[in-house]
């Protein structure tokens, strides 16, 4: 009897440590689940996007939840182009009225300081410390001419034409260190896939100039009239095979080789505008403004994917940092089109008033501003 009772108590121990261990194991995993859920919530909601309203300041929308968070006032009028430093820790915007850039702290919102760089500022690419910033001098006020019609003001008196500085910012130092000269009211700035050289689309005289980034010394200059007038967006393939140039007044896009030679024109939609890549460089996307569409196309074969209606004076757009959506600023519709990028189709309006112009994200992704790290 001693020994089946002695044997009894034995299984009975071996069974209650048994079943403390599978507790013990259970609240581990589930602790650690707990412990990672944070974490990958904390990445998601930590993805922002900064979007320039040309009559106001910056709207911040959170990507985890696709709503504007905050506003935060450049402490100038009319901002147009922005883009990040790579650590996200400061936002450079341009500054129409005051020919400035406005260098803002991300982290509090508030303006570090402004740096005069010129007339007109429009375009602002950041690589490493240094803020390269275009502009438009000879720029006349009011809308643009319509395809084939000059301005009022226009002649042919070459003064007219005033050569564009592009500004050269040491953020570090925050202050413009130096000037490189483009072509009458240059736009799309993009760097070349070496770094070595600026590419820069310059709508007034037609053209696309390639400069020596560290001279300033014009390398090359490509001719767009016989293609098409007012070049605008310029990006380089992933691979740095391509470049491609949007020419609004053309309703083209002009396809070049890693020499900068024209090798094809692809047709688009009326009055492109804001293009770029996908990641991968598999697809184009190209934003049509007067058409108002988001074209794509392969990026291969040039043939047209689809077409995704959009909303008013659509002009630059933005990959959110995971890939899954595109987010398109449409000036007059007073919205952010939130796009999904696989299923190509329009998931959500996000409202953003005051002329929403240009959008970039933090983490850096692709668009029509930007070119992903």
């Amino acid at each position: 009897m001693l020994n089946s009772s002695m044997a009894r108590r034995t299984r009975m121990s071996l069974l209650l440590l048994a079943l403390v261990a599978s507790v013990a194991a259970c609240n581990k995993q589930e602790a650690s689940t707990e412990a990672a859920a944070p974490a990958a919530e904390s990445a998601v909601s930590g993805a922002v996007a900064y979007v320039s309203t040309q009559d106001a300041g910056v709207s911040v929308i959170d990507l985890a939840t696709m709503q504007v968070t905050r506003q935060i006032d450049v402490k100038a009028q009319a901002p147009r182009g922005l883009a990040l430093t790579d650590d996200g820790k400061q936002l450079v915007v341009a500054t129409r009225e005051n020919g400035s850039v406005s260098v803002i702290d991300t982290a509090t919102g508030e303006l570090v300081k402004q740096i005069e760089v010129g007339k007109n500022p429009e375009f602002v690419r950041i690589r490493g410390n240094f803020a390269y910033v275009s502009s438009e001098p000879s720029a006349k006020a009011g809308p643009p001419p319509k395809p084939g019609e000059k301005h009022e003001e226009d002649d042919d008196d070459d003064d007219e034409k005033i050569p564009a500085k592009i500004a050269v910012v040491d953020l570090s130092k925050g202050e413009k260190i130096r000037e490189i000269t483009g072509g009458p009211e240059t736009e799309g700035l993009e760097f070349s896939a070496d770094g070595k050289q600026l590419v820069i689309t310059n709508e007034a005289d037609n053209t696309v100039t390639v400069h020596n980034i560290e001279t300033g010394e014009l390398v090359k200059t490509i001719a767009t009239h016989e293609y098409g007038d007012r070049p605008r967006g310029i990006k380089v393939s992933p691979d740095g095979n391509t470049y491609l140039a949007t020419l609004e007044f053309g309703n083209k896009i002009l396809v070049m080789d890693k020499d900068f030679n024209v090798v094809r024109t692809v047709d688009t939609a009326e009055t492109p505008y804001g293009i770029a890549y996908d990641s991968k460089g598999e697809r184009i996307f190209v934003a049509t403004n007067k058409a108002k569409l988001l074209q794509v196309f392969d990026a291969k074969t040039f043939e047209k994917v689809k077409e995704v209606p959009t909303g008013n004076r659509c002009w630059h757009f933005s990959f959110t940092p995971d890939n899954k959506n595109i987010l398109l600023a449409c000036g007059k519709s007073d919205a952010v089109f939130v796009i999904d990028a696989d299923k190509l189709e329009v998931t959500k309006q996000v409202e953003v008033k005051n002329m929403p112009w240009g959008v970039v994200t933090f983490p850096k992704a692709m668009g029509s501003l930007e070119q992903a790290k």
